[in-house]
């Protein structure tokens, strides 16, 4: 069975027709969905699973609480050094996801720094994402650092200096460099 991470920004708070429709083909398909417990899209995500009765969900929260589990589904607690705070103590569930999911859907506004940071995590993890860019209302499939690299070059420049400065973005870009120089050594 296939898993499938639903991420996206907190500040998309709901679903469009073309998202549903996706996650409705996910459904037909009885993949297994592991979604996050934030509020906006993950809230959302859950909220339309909820409302479709769907099962085969698994929340994933930091640490020992979720914010939300709307469809009272199995959750997997991420244990999170309690030093950590902020952004740095919700992306270890982040990270969790994308190394236990084979793909991810990710709707990112263009701006949300944790969004961008699953799509390189899946990368890492030889992974693909679907993003649904929401400026544009178009789905870009992710497949290598090229593809996210031609994301990126949508953001505006203030949005590029965040997620360069909270991801360090060239340090990850440059690690997925010398991981594909090192898969055509031989």
């Amino acid at each position: 069975m296939k898993t499938i991470f639903l991420s996206g920004s907190r500040n998309i708070k709901s679903l469009n027709d073309e998202v549903r429709t996706r996650i409705q083909n996910m459904m037909s398909k009885s993949l297994q969905i592991v979604v996050g417990d934030a509020n906006g899209a993950d809230k959302a995500f859950q909220k339309f699973l909820k409302d479709t009765s769907y099962k085969d969900v698994v929340v994933f929260c930091s640490g020992s609480n979720c914010r939300n589990n709307l469809g009272k589904w199995k959750t997997q607690n991420i244990f999170v050094d309690p030093k950590l705070k902020g952004r740095d103590f919700y992306t270890q569930k982040d990270k969790e996801m994308a190394g236990y999911a084979d793909c991810g859907l990710i709707l990112w506004d263009g701006k949300s720094v944790g969004s961008i940071s699953n799509v390189f995590e899946l990368l890492k993890n030889n992974k693909y994402a679907v993003v649904y860019f929401s400026p544009e209302k178009k789905f870009y499939n992710i497949k290598s650092l090229e593809d996210a690299q031609n994301l990126l070059k949508k953001c505006d420049e203030e949005s590029m200096g965040s997620i360069q400065k909270k991801i360090n973005l060239s340090s990850i870009v440059k690690s997925l460099e010398l991981k594909q120089q090192d898969a055509f050594a031989f």
